[in-house]
């Protein structure tokens, strides 16, 4: 493996070390979105269950512990609950753009990667080839094929690591997208059940949170 790559030159290096940083994106981002994703119905019957009893304060500190970006907007109601339902509906908005920038965070390194490492990968095929093209022009007319074998061996080392580098970090982008897609609809879905459920409620008295 190191063979290979000291053959691509410093192209392979530089791919190696995108390939490197897309894969801890990808496997941090993984787990963190795994963590973010909660079965939204469950948590929010229990919510709800907890508001009929007027008791706030314990709602509130059940949406603290639970992780993710469903409990956060449905704590920013809770919090926001007394205001108009325009204002409500914005606050919770406000909430969700941004939880949903927090789950897109380090995807555009990923997205780069998967731009840049082809480009790169043929950058060091056209340094390898022209490496090959000079020491043809040297050695001409009695050209060995040991004297051309360095350059084509960079040529393809480059292209092939491009693609290696560039189609897992496409295919992992999309797979964090598809994650991320299905957190916001879960987010759209407790946005809207827990507005129904503020607007047809009884009103709870005021609760002292320390």
């Amino acid at each position: 493996m190191n063979g290979m790559i000291e053959q691509g030159g410093v192209v392979a290096w530089v791919l190696l070390m995108l390939g490197l940083a897309a894969m801890g994106v990808f496997v941090e981002r993984s787990l963190h979105l795994h963590r973010a994703r909660i079965k939204y119905d469950d948590f929010l019957k229990g919510i709800f269950n907890i508001l009929r009893r007027n008791n706030v304060a314990e709602a509130l500190m059940i949406c603290d512990e639970t992780p993710g970006p469903v409990a956060y907007v449905v704590k920013t109601a809770i919090l926001h609950r007394e205001a108009a339902p325009e204002e409500l509906r914005k606050t919770m908005e406000d909430a969700a753009l941004s939880e949903i920038s927090r789950m897109e965070r380090r995807l555009a390194l990923l997205a780069s990667t998967a731009q840049l490492a082809p480009l790169l990968g043929l950058l060091g095929t056209v340094v390898g080839m022209t490496d090959t093209a000079i020491v043809m022009q040297a050695q001409a007319p009695l050209v060995q094929s040991g004297d051309v074998v360095g350059g084509l061996m960079k040529a393809l080392v480059c292209t092939a690591g491009g693609l290696a580098v560039a189609i897992p970090s496409y295919a992992a982008f999309n797979l964090l997208v598809v994650k991320i897609d299905r957190i916001v609809l879960d987010m759209q879905r407790a946005a809207s059940e827990i507005m129904s459920f503020l607007k047809t409620a009884e009103p709870a008295p005021s609760v002292k949170i320390q």
